[in-house]
């Protein structure tokens, strides 16, 4: 009857704790302290207080976790829809259209959804791991501007949790200055699925990143790159990257398209040479 009785207190304190608004902690501590009191009085702990024991520990390792605040939800949920309609764009195989195919393989598709505008999908394979490509797409994020041109900076603003980040990119002006700085904040967030690696992100608000002088803030989104072992060959990745952007400003569409398309396979490129140095470096 006692370890009955002592079960179902445990389980209405956890109950009750769990939706206190204070002295949450000292309650589960003084919950731990008299179940070891009792142990040690015991002839040997019994199985029942062990368990109620470790749900005490349980639960004051969970009231010790900082929460996410409305904000940084509303930032997760984002980067999660972004995720999930990029992999909804990409997984429709119809109404691609081919832009550009380079001498070594690497292809820019297109086509229009009505309701984000021209995307496009860049298709190509690098002769590096997966985890290597993923490194410094996602760890050294920040490091971009050191090898690709058409960035000049990415910083990121605020991380949350493990997977979702704040970042605010500067992009350079193209030869000739035909589309002039740009800037964008987004949301980003990357997922491990098994092998395959996916990173999204989109264009979002963030009050301590107003718009910058000399820039014309930019949207994104939904966007994300696609990583995976090339199929027979693990040494090597598949990359597809799905990119949405509105530039904003007075552009011709033409220009736009050139653009855009130009950019993705300048970036296959410049990523190649990168990860070809951080491999010679690391040797």
């Amino acid at each position: 009857m006692l370890p009955a009785t002592s079960k179902l207190c445990a389980a209405i304190s956890y109950r009750h704790l769990r939706n206190m608004t204070g002295l949450r902690r000292q309650a589960a501590v003084a919950i731990s302290q008299e179940l070891s009191k009792l142990a040690h009085r015991s002839a040997g702990p019994s199985a029942w207080i062990n368990q109620v024991r470790r749900r005490s520990s349980l639960l004051s390792s969970r009231l010790e976790e900082t929460p996410f605040s409305e904000m940084e939800m509303s930032y997760i949920k984002q980067g999660e829809e972004a995720l999930q309609k990029s992999l909804s764009i990409l997984g429709n195989l119809d109404g691609w259209k081919t832009e550009t195919v380079a001498g070594n393989g690497d292809k820019v598709l297109s086509k229009v959804l009505p309701d984000v505008g021209k995307v496009f999908r860049l298709e190509v394979v690098v002769d590096q791991p997966l985890d290597t490509v993923y490194s410094e797409l996602v760890d050294n994020m920040e490091q971009m501007g050191d090898w690709n041109p058409n960035v000049k900076e990415i910083k990121i603003l605020q991380k949350i949790g493990k997977d979702t980040v704040i970042t605010h990119e500067k992009a350079a002006a193209t030869p000739g200055n035909i589309v002039g700085p740009r800037d964008f904040v987004s949301v980003r967030c990357a997922k491990r699925r098994g092998s395959t690696c996916v990173l999204a992100g989109m264009s979002t608000k963030y009050g301590a990143m107003p718009e910058q002088e000399g820039f014309i803030r930019a949207e994104n989104g939904p966007t994300c790159m696609v990583l995976r072992p090339l199929a027979g060959s693990p040494s090597q990745t598949k990359l597809t990257w799905l990119l949405s952007i509105d530039l904003k400003g007075w552009l011709p569409k033409t220009i736009i398209n050139q653009v855009l398309s130009q950019t993705q396979v300048d970036f296959a490129n410049h990523l190649r040479r990168r990860l070809a140095w951080t491999v010679a470096a690391g040797c």
